[in-house]
């Protein structure tokens, strides 16, 4: 599966912005869509992920309570909506698939090509 993931921008802390990850080819039955961020120096860091066939959701600690993942089969999109944005959300995400409902990058497959997200204060 191909992705491609948009929406990124600059925006004020306590603001809200919206990722979008499409997907072109087969999506299959146990799939898992999740996002991943990451600054210049540091490793990716696992975000949120989202199993296509229960919408199972799963997000870190750091997001927990402020960023929501949500999907739309029909359109093959999966939408990572982030509220109450601090500077330290600022990072590159990406969007990856896989098989695995995991916060580790090994277990995804295919990986969009990032966009950023800038927050300030």
């Amino acid at each position: 599966v191909q992705l491609q993931a948009c929406g990124g921008g600059l925006v004020q802390a306590g603001g809200s912005l919206g990722l979008s990850c499409a997907h072109a080819g087969p999506i299959y039955t146990n799939y898992v869509t999740g996002w991943f961020r990451q600054v210049p120096g540091k490793e990716r860091e696992f975000v949120a992920c989202i199993r296509w066939s229960s919408g199972s959701t799963y997000y870190s600690d750091s997001v927990k309570g402020r960023f929501n993942l949500s999907k739309n089969n029909a359109k093959k999109t999966v939408v990572l909506q982030m509220n109450s944005l601090k500077v330290e959300d600022t990072a590159v995400y990406y969007c990856a698939a896989g098989p695995t409902f995991s916060d580790l990058a090994s277990a995804y497959e295919s990986w969009g090509q990032g966009t950023k997200v800038t927050v300030s204060s």
